[in-house]
Parts: structure tokens; C-alpha cells; sequence
């Protein structure tokens, strides 16, 4: 394949390249998805920097090492968040053995807007709302708030989450039913 044609390709086509050895479909994979599953692992992993590079770098390991795990009959972005969200599930619990069962909190923050900055008393009650909700997202347990990252944040069809988190689209519904409710409730004076 000629660069331009990997730009056009899908990612199931790029990791069937990727499985014959092709560096190149490696590297448009590594550009479509390595910012997006950063900032997931980043959030998901209590804003530590250096623990969402790493375990960044072990999912592309994983991907170049073992390319033939992947059915190309599937979408690539599903599968590649199930493992991103089950590695998150396994330092969840290896972590609560280690901390005794400290919940691990998250920075939910929103990513800046390329418009003219509103007054500075808007632009006070926006970042006083963004803190709070950031806050709030924090306080969720690690199954609401999987959810709800990758709802609002990856924009996941529930169909899609639901495979990715491995449970009934019926749960994610209600994960994200009640997480908005309970966000709502804790905001309801911004309104």
C-alpha cells in the first residue's frame, strides 16, 4: 500500500496488514487511536501521566505482538477499547488489593474550545461547572464511570460500550441513566 492509500484504509484493513508485518499500517493505527487512548487511560487512571504512556505503550505492544488476536470481521475500535478497558480493570483491582480498596479518581477534563473566549464572569461559572463535574465524575465507581467516559467522552453507540465493558446494553443504559441523574442532582445549581 502507498501512504495516501493508508489514510483511506479501515482500521480492520490496516490490522490485517499489521499481521503480514506491515510497520506502515502500525503507524496510520498509531495515528488514528494513540492521543484518543492516552487521554482515556489518562482519565481513567487517576491523572497520572506516566501510568497512562505506559500503559499505552504495553496496548501497542499488544497489538504488534499478537496482531492475530484481532478478527477483522469485528471493528477495531471496539476491541481495541475492551482491552483498554480491561487493563484499566485489572489495576483497578490490583491497586484495591494494594490500597486496601481506596477508590483510584480520574481528571474528566473537558478539552478547550477554539472560539472567542466568552465574558469573564461566564468564563468563571464554566471552569467553577467544568471543576465540579470533574469532581463529580471522580466520586463515580469505575463501572459508571467507564461508562460514561466513553459515552461522552469517546462517543461509543451504547451497542459498542456494552461490548467494550463487557455486559448487556440494557446495563450500560442504566449505568448511564442513573450516572446523569446523580451528576444532575450534584449540579442542579448551575441551572
Amino acid at each position: 500500500m502507498q501512504s495516501a492509500s493508508y489514510r483511506n484504509s479501515s482500521d480492520e484493513t490496516l490490522m490485517s496488514g499489521i499481521a503480514q508485518g506491515d510497520t506502515a499500517a502500525f503507524d496510520e493505527l498509531y495515528e488514528r487511536y494513540s492521543t484518543r487512548l492516552l487521554h482515556y487511560f489518562y482519565r481513567m487512571l487517576g491523572k497520572e501521566t506516566e501510568k497512562a504512556q505506559d500503559f499505552l505503550q504495553d496496548l501497542l505492544l499488544k497489538i504488534v505482538e499478537k496482531p492475530h488476536l484481532f478478527d477483522t470481521r469485528q471493528r477495531f475500535s471496539t476491541w481495541v477499547y475492551t482491552i483498554a478497558s480491561n487493563m484499566c480493570k485489572n489495576e483497578y483491582r490490583r491497586l484495591q488489593v494494594r490500597q486496601n480498596g481506596q477508590a483510584i479518581a480520574h481528571d474528566c477534563q473537558a478539552s478547550e474550545n477554539d472560539y472567542e473566549l466568552p465574558p469573564i464572569e461566564q468564563r468563571i461559572d464554566d471552569a467553577l461547572l467544568r471543576r465540579v463535574l470533574h469532581e463529580s465524575v471522580e466520586q463515580l465507581d469505575e463501572a459508571k464511570r467507564s461508562v460514561f467516559l466513553l459515552r461522552y467522552q469517546e462517543n461509543f453507540s451504547i451497542k459498542e460500550i456494552a461490548a467494550i465493558v463487557q455486559c448487556s446494553e440494557g446495563t450500560v443504559k442504566s449505568r448511564l441513566f442513573y450516572t446523569i441523574k446523580l451528576l444532575a442532582k450534584q449540579l442542579q445549581h448551575f441551572q
